[in-house]
């Protein structure tokens, strides 16, 4: 298990708890049969139904189609009540997105979505004006969006995005695990970032990737030869034999390029009458 999955289920756990609440309060296997029941399944290349009816933090009616077609999506669910588990996480993407060059409504959009059908636009405007206040980037207002929904419309793209959460009665709040998920344009499951901590370097390409390489820089493409996104931990690892591969295209075009020079120096300098012209049966260059 990942270092981030291990400290995002440390959190869920200590959720949970529920302050002076404890697991003997609920009946036996109750806890541990809603934890088996939360977590994040990956449904990469999945399409996401882009025609639910939401509620933007202003309280107008909105799809996920309207921020999607043009540019990435990163997509988060959260609860904006949440005590925990969802406060770190999003805090956590906050200090990611301070790192990156990239602006939400420039280069991407950010979709948060609460699964809590009793929360309302108010609340949602309340956690946005609390996060893009963090992030200090006022023009990322437009790109940012939080939503809220009936149960007819979370719990269908719950299941699309593989993110399964529960209600715990006894301590009156949602079980549920952490992660973002990265949607192309057309609103397919391009890449899942695990976990409450996530490295600017695999946001980064991540984004590029779903872009299809619509934004970033070169050194992102030639990153993205060198790295590889792998579900198992939802992040990017190095391709020894790509770097080597690298490595050894360079050195031949740096080998190809000393002797052209070298070869181009002695012809011009031949032609200046500076090297005597080779005799016998030596090749002459």
């Amino acid at each position: 298990m990942s270092r981030n999955r291990t400290i995002a289920w440390a959190a869920l756990l200590a959720a949970l708890a529920g302050g002076r609440a404890s697991a003997a309060e609920q009946p036996p296997g109750v806890q541990q049969q809603i934890l088996r029941s939360v977590g994040i399944e990956q449904k990469l290349d999945g399409q996401v139904p882009l025609d639910l009816p939401f509620r933007d933090e202003a309280g107008g009616r909105v799809t996920l189609g309207d921020y999607a077609g043009e540019k990435p999506v990163l997509l988060n669910l959260v609860y904006y009540e949440c005590p925990m588990l969802c406060n770190v996480a999003m805090e956590g993407l906050v200090r990611t997105l301070r790192t990156l060059e990239f602006t939400p409504g420039d280069e991407f959009e950010i979709v948060t979505v609460s699964f809590d059908p009793r929360e309302t636009p108010q609340r949602a405007a309340q956690a946005k004006r609390k996060f893009l206040r963090h992030y200090d980037r006022p023009d990322a207002a437009g790109g940012w969006h939080f939503l809220t929904g009936d149960e007819t419309s979370i719990r269908p793209l719950a299941e699309a995005v593989g993110f399964r959460y529960e209600y715990d009665d006894q301590k009156a709040q949602f079980a549920h695990a952490a992660g973002i998920m990265v949607l192309t344009p057309d609103g397919r499951l391009s890449r899942y970032l695990d976990g409450i901590d996530y490295p600017a370097r695999d946001l980064r390409l991540a984004l590029v990737e779903a872009s299809e390489y619509r934004i970033g820089s070169a050194t992102d493409h030639v990153l993205l030869f060198c790295y590889q996104y792998d579900p198992a931990t939802g992040k990017y690892g190095l391709l020894i034999h790509r770097v080597i591969q690298a490595a050894g295209a360079a050195t031949v075009l740096l080998l190809g390029g000393g002797i052209g020079l070298m070869i181009w120096r002695e012809r011009r300098a031949r032609r200046a009458g500076r090297i005597p012209p080779r005799v016998g049966g030596g090749l002459d260059l």
